[in-house]
């Protein structure tokens, strides 16, 4: 990967997981920057993984090729404001923030930038994140290759043409680990139920999640509705308990989901 100097605007969990996916990658320690308002936290930062810290988020930005805004999205205006008088014609600025159009964050920087957001999910905390990126119209080549390469540092990467598709990766990819949690939790619930004490009935579910993912990996040749048909035996005790998820209508319980976090997200960009 291409080394660039860069500065993390922002310094939590994500920002912490990208930066260390690089490092473990061989990125260079001394290229990194991070910024946050406790100074504790970012000594403590300093010392795990080498890179510069700081509270100075101009002097950071000022010094940087590639500029990470990873505050939360109520900060971004504030955050952004101080940068409307630097130059940042010459520097890649990748967004993580859920909510905050292209746009608007071109407003809020006061000036037309170099812009790819990017849409991780938490699992990216443990390097199996799935990102989504949209790169505006001016972003380079260079820059969009770039900017792919290090989100794949902690995870798997998906491109969309339009905008409006990173609000598609939010429902289907930035959302839905909780959707997984939600299911895994109603399951441990009834086999506690059943008799199971919770560390036993949190290990059968985990275990079959965890399984069932890993098959869906080493198996990409062979469709969803393949590998379900393969664990389904007629009149089985599989069948009748998928025939119970049928019956309730599940697909359209996960679609009307899906479809509300899209609608959120869209309320969210018109909101801020």
């Amino acid at each position: 990967m291409e080394q660039r100097k860069i500065s993390f605007i922002g310094s939590g969990n994500m920002a912490r997981s990208i930066f260390a996916g690089m490092l473990s990658s061989g990125y260079k320690a001394k290229n990194i920057t991070a910024t946050g308002r406790d100074e504790a936290k970012l000594n403590d930062l300093s010392d795990c993984y080498g890179i510069h810290t700081t509270t100075d988020n101009i002097s950071a930005v000022e010094t940087a090729d590639v500029i990470i805004l990873a505050v939360k999205p109520q900060m971004m205006a504030d955050v952004c404001a101080a940068f409307s008088g630097i130059n940042l014609s010459n520097k890649l600025i990748i967004s993580i923030a859920a909510g905050i159009s292209a746009q608007r964050l071109n407003q809020m920087l006061g000036q037309s930038v170099n812009l790819v957001r990017v849409m991780p999910n938490t699992p990216s905390l443990v390097g199996k994140g799935m990102s989504g990126l949209y790169a505006t119209p001016q972003v380079s080549s260079a820059d969009k290759q770039f900017s792919g390469d290090l989100m794949s540092k902690v995870g798997e990467i998906c491109w969309v043409e339009q905008e409006s598709g990173i609000n598609n990766i939010i429902a289907a990819a930035g959302s839905a680990p909780a959707y997984f949690f939600l299911f895994m939790e109603a399951m441990q619930q009834e086999a506690i139920a059943q008799g199971f004490d919770q560390d036993t009935a949190r290990l059968l579910v985990q275990q079959a999640a965890l399984g069932a993912a890993e098959m869906v990996v080493a198996n990409p040749e062979l469709e969803l509705s393949t590998l379900r048909e393969q664990v389904t035996s007629k009149g089985g005790t599989t069948a009748e308990a998928l025939r119970t998820f049928n019956d309730c209508h599940l697909s359209t319980i996960v679609a009307k989901a899906m479809q509300a976090a899209v609608r959120r997200a869209e309320e969210m960009e018109k909101q801020i």
